[in-house]
This record gives structure tokens, C-alpha cells and sequence, in this order.
């Protein structure tokens, strides 16, 4: 069985994505990350400085959207990506593999934006810019509409973005299918913490597969309740050290 995790990098998800996985106790833990975004991730909570510098060299278009979800991520009280952390340690606690199911995110952007036209790349700029802009208020209106007419807003952004939607939707969720396919053969039972908007297409493309899927949404994350006495946080113990 794959079951697909549907988090946002920017809610506070991490009590619920840790109960979930104690609950389904997988065989394997995949999360939608590469192995340069992982060493970035904890370089991001370990060694300020050093992350800082390292983002010196990212494409412009994709700093200006970390920054967006780092300050949408802070009006909800957390930073982005704790519910990826929550998963890497439940992986090392439970002594479970932990592995990396995404494609190179700079890589990825790199080639997106050689293969955009100007008009699509001047869209994206300012779509993104205007992102400091949106309220939490708004965010929440948005995931609401997205969650009722998915299909829509999918053929929305092929649209507007044509080549955003291949190469960071489409593209990406067939390379992730083949990592969790070889997840599950090589282990069993798989969890993958991913990005909502991934979970209608991984499911998909699994079944296709012959696959047996559980697809937990973003929308039932949020609405899951910690026991009383639950008392974990945003904050993991995670042994690091870079990986090659």
C-alpha cells in the first residue's frame, strides 16, 4: 500500500502528520524532497549564516516564492517545511528508511525557465511578487475553492502557465510514482509526506499502476485533533549531516 500524506508547506501540520504516521506505522517514509533541498532544510534550522549564503546562488523567481512562503508560513505561526521535518523524525526515531522522492528543485527551475516564454516568465514574476500581498484570510478562501473544483484550477494554471504545469506538476509526479513504486517493492507499506495539489495525480497514476492508494488531504490534516495529551511541537530532534 502507498499511502499519499497531502500537507502545505506553509500550515502548522506537524502534530497531525506525526499522529498520522504513528498511526499507519509505514515501512518506508518518503518526502517530497531532493537530497539538496534536504541539506538546505536543516541547514536552514542549524546554520543561519550558511543558509543565507547558499541562497545567494538560487534563480531569482525561486527566491522570491520562498520568501512568499516563508512570510505565509509565519502568519500561521510556523516555518515552512516543519511538516517535512515531522516526517524525517518520525523516519530517524522509528528507525524507518527515509527517502527523498522529488526531482532536483534547482535543476527543475532551471530548465522551466529556459523552456518559458517571456510572456509566461513576466506572468509568473509578478504573480508571485503579488503573493506578499495575499492574506491569510484570502489563503484560506482560495484552498477552499481549489479543494471543491480542483479539475478547474488545474486547467487554470495549464492555461496561464503552460509550462509550470508540466514540468513542476506533471513531470514531477511521474518521477515521483517511479520512487514510490520502487519504494514499495523494495519495502512494503509507504508513507509520502507531498504537496496537496500532487495527490489527485500521484493517486492517478498509481491506480493506473495497479496500485492500492490512501490519499490523506490537506483539508483533513488541518481539521485533525491532537489528543490533550499530546505534547509535541515544531521542534525535532534530527541527527544531520549533509548528504552527497
Amino acid at each position: 500500500m502507498i499511502i499519499l500524506l497531502g500537507t502545505g508547506h506553509v500550515f502548522d501540520l506537524s502534530s497531525a502528520v506525526r499522529e498520522m504516521l504513528e498511526e499507519e506505522q509505514p515501512d518506508v517514509v518518503g518526502v517530497e524532497l531532493d537530497r539538496q533541498r534536504y541539506n538546505a532544510l536543516m541547514m536552514k534550522q542549524q546554520d543561519q549564516e550558511s543558509y543565507k549564503m547558499l541562497q545567494k546562488d538560487v534563480p531569482t523567481i525561486y527566491k522570491l516564492l520562498a520568501r512568499f512562503q516563508d512570510s505565509m508560513a509565519h502568519e500561521y505561526g510556523v516555518e515552512a517545511g516543519d511538516e517535512m521535518l515531522a516526517a524525517i523524525s518520525y523516519a530517524q526515531s522509528h528507525q524507518v528508511p527515509l527517502r527523498f522522492i522529488d526531482m532536483n528543485a534547482q535543476k527543475l527551475f532551471s530548465k522551466m525557465l529556459r523552456s518559458m516564454s517571456l510572456r509566461e516568465k513576466i506572468r509568473l514574476f509578478f504573480s508571485g511578487f503579488a503573493g506578499f500581498f495575499i492574506s491569510k484570510k484570502k489563503v484560506e478562501r482560495e484552498l477552499k475553492n481549489i479543494e471543491d473544483t480542483f479539475e478547474s484550477y488545474l486547467e487554470q494554471i495549464g492555461k496561464k502557465f503552460p509550462t509550470i504545469k508540466r514540468v513542476l506538476i506533471d513531470d514531477r509526479n511521474a518521477f515521483m510514482v517511479k520512487q514510490l513504486m520502487t519504494a514499495q517493492a523494495q519495502y512494503g507499506k509507504v508513507a509520502a509526506v507531498v504537496g496537496d495539489g500532487h495527490v489527485p495525480g500521484l493517486s492517478t497514476l498509481l491506480n493506473n499502476q495497479g496500485l492500492e492508494v490512501k490519499t490523506i488531504r490537506l483539508s483533513a490534516l488541518r481539521a485533525h485533533t491532537s489528543s490533550p495529551k499530546d505534547t509535541s511541537t515544531a521542534s525535532f530532534s534530527i541527527g544531520y549531516k549533509p548528504l552527497e
